[in-house]
C-alpha cells in the first residue's frame, strides 16, 4: 500500500488491553461475556448466543477494561482475524481470547480501523508474528503494540470510512430482514407442530397426544444422515467449504463459508438444501441449510430429508431447542469432547403430520428459504464488493 509512513499501531490508541484468563460462573442474565463466537469473520457482532456476567461479577471482570463504544475487539488466540467495533448501548465485559483497542479518535477513526484489520496487508503482519502452540495458534500481546500499521491522515480515514459503511449498513439491513423471516418459520412451525394449533384443529381428535389422521414416528422416518468422505484434492480449490466457524448460532442461513483449498483432511460432501448439524456438544445450536453444493467439516452431520415434501418439517425439527436439548441429554460422550450421535438423534419422536398438511407447509416454507438464500447471496456479493474497494480506496488508487 503507498502512501502513510509505518507506525505502531499503539500510536493511534490511547490502550490496548486484553481480557481475563477465566471464565465466569453461569448466569441467566446480566451483562455480556464478550467471546470468539460473538466476534464474525466477517468484523460483525453475533449475539444470537450469548454468555453473560452476573451482576455481583460484573466488577472484577471489568478490572482491567470495561469495553465502550468505537473501541476495536479482536481475538489473539485460537480463531485470529477477528475483529468488530462496540457499539452504542453495549454493556459487557472482554471474554477469554479477546481483546481491545480503543483508538485514539484525533489520530483514527474506529470505522476505519476495523476495515485496515481486516485488509489483507494487516492479515499478513499478524501472520507473520503468529505464534504455534501445542494445541492453538496465537498472537503475542507484548508485542502488539509494534505491530507496524499505516493510517492516512483522519479526514481521508472518515471518507474511507463512510464510503465502505454503505455496503455494512446494507448487509445488515439484509441480516435484520433475514432474522425476520427465520421468525416467521419458526413460529409457524411451533404454531402447527408443536401446539398443534394448524388448519382444522379446531375439528380434530387428539388421542394420546397425536391428532387424528396423523402418525407418531420418529426422525428416521423423514430423513437421513450422509456419509460421504472426499479428500479436498479429489475437489475443485473453489469448491465452497463448511466448517463449524461458518454456521451461525440459532440461525437457519449459512450466511459464509469458506473454499476446499484451505483444508486438508477429509470432508463430508453435502448437496444444496442439505442440513447441516453441528455434533460437538456447545455447537448443536449451530444448524443451518446449505444453499449450495460443497464439503462440510467432519465434526457437522449432514442431513437429507427423505422426501422433499419433508424438507421444511425435518428443518424446523432439527433446529428446534427442543430437540437440541434432547440431542444434549443422549450425547456419546466422546474421548476430547461430548459428541451428538445419529443413532440415538434419529430415535428422536415426532408426529407426522398427514400430507396435505404438510404440503401446505412447504408451500409456506419454502418461499422463505428462497428468500433467505437470496439475501445471503446478495450480502457475499456485497461483502465481496466491498473487500474489493478496500485495498483500492486504503492505497488511493480510487479517491471519495
Amino acid at each position: 500500500m503507498r502512501g502513510p509512513v509505518p507506525r505502531p499501531i499503539k500510536d493511534y490508541c490511547l490502550g490496548i488491553y486484553d481480557g481475563p484468563h477465566a471464565t465466569p460462573a453461569e448466569s441467566d442474565d446480566g451483562p455480556v461475556f464478550l467471546g470468539i463466537k460473538n466476534i464474525t469473520a466477517s468484523g460483525e457482532l453475533d449475539f444470537s448466543e450469548i454468555r453473560h456476567v452476573s451482576e455481583n461479577e460484573f466488577p472484577q471482570w471489568t478490572r482491567r477494561v470495561t469495553p465502550q463504544p468505537l473501541d476495536v475487539v479482536f481475538t489473539y488466540e485460537a480463531s485470529l482475524h477477528r475483529y468488530a467495533v462496540i457499539p452504542d448501548g453495549f454493556r459487557g465485559c472482554l471474554g477469554r481470547r479477546v481483546a481491545l483497542i480503543r483508538p485514539n479518535q484525533k489520530l483514527s477513526d474506529s470505522r476505519y480501523l476495523l476495515y485496515y484489520f481486516l485488509s489483507l496487508e494487516w492479515r499478513k503482519v499478524i501472520e507473520a508474528n503468529v505464534m504455534s502452540g501445542a494445541t492453538v495458534d496465537r498472537i503475542p500481546l507484548e508485542r502488539f503494540p509494534s505491530f507496524p500499521t499505516r493510517l492516512p491522515d483522519l479526514r481521508t480515514q472518515r471518507k474511507v470510512a463512510d464510503a465502505l459503511s454503505n455496503y455494512g449498513d446494507l448487509i445488515e439491513n439484509n441480516r435484520r430482514r433475514m432474522a425476520l423471516l427465520e421468525e416467521s418459520a419458526r413460529l409457524l412451525y411451533r404454531e402447527w407442530f408443536v401446539r398443534l394449533r394448524f388448519p382444522g384443529h379446531e375439528h380434530t381428535i387428539i388421542v394420546e397426544g397425536v391428532p387424528h389422521g396423523w402418525e407418531r414416528g420418529s426422525l428416521k422416518d423423514v430423513c437421513r444422515e450422509v456419509r460421504e468422505t472426499v479428500l479436498p484434492e479429489s475437489m475443485e480449490p473453489d469448491t465452497p467449504y463448511i466448517g463449524l466457524e461458518h454456521i451461525p448460532r440459532r440461525s437457519i442461513s449459512l450466511g459464509e463459508w469458506g473454499s476446499v483449498e484451505q483444508v486438508t483432511s477429509s470432508k463430508h460432501r453435502f448437496r444444496s438444501g442439505d442440513i447441516l448439524f453441528g455434533k460437538i456438544r456447545p455447537y448443536f445450536h449451530k444448524v443451518g441449510v446449505a444453499f449450495m453444493d460443497g464439503v462440510a467439516s467432519s465434526d457437522a452431520i449432514v442431513i437429507r430429508p427423505v422426501d422433499k415434501l419433508f424438507h421444511g418439517f425435518v428443518l424446523m425439527t432439527v433446529s428446534s431447542d427442543e430437540f437440541v436439548a434432547d440431542t444434549a441429554q443422549s450425547m456419546k460422550e466422546g474421548s476430547k469432547m461430548p459428541r451428538a450421535d445419529w443413532k440415538q438423534m434419529q430415535a428422536y419422536t415426532v408426529a407426522l403430520p398427514p400430507p396435505g398438511l404438510l404440503s401446505t407447509f412447504e408451500g409456506m416454507i419454502q418461499p422463505v428459504i428462497a428468500q433467505l438464500k437470496a439475501l445471503t447471496f446478495t450480502n457475499q456479493k456485497l461483502r465481496t464488493a466491498r473487500d474489493l474497494l478496500l485495498p483500492r480506496l486504503m492505497s488511493g488508487d480510487l479517491t471519495v
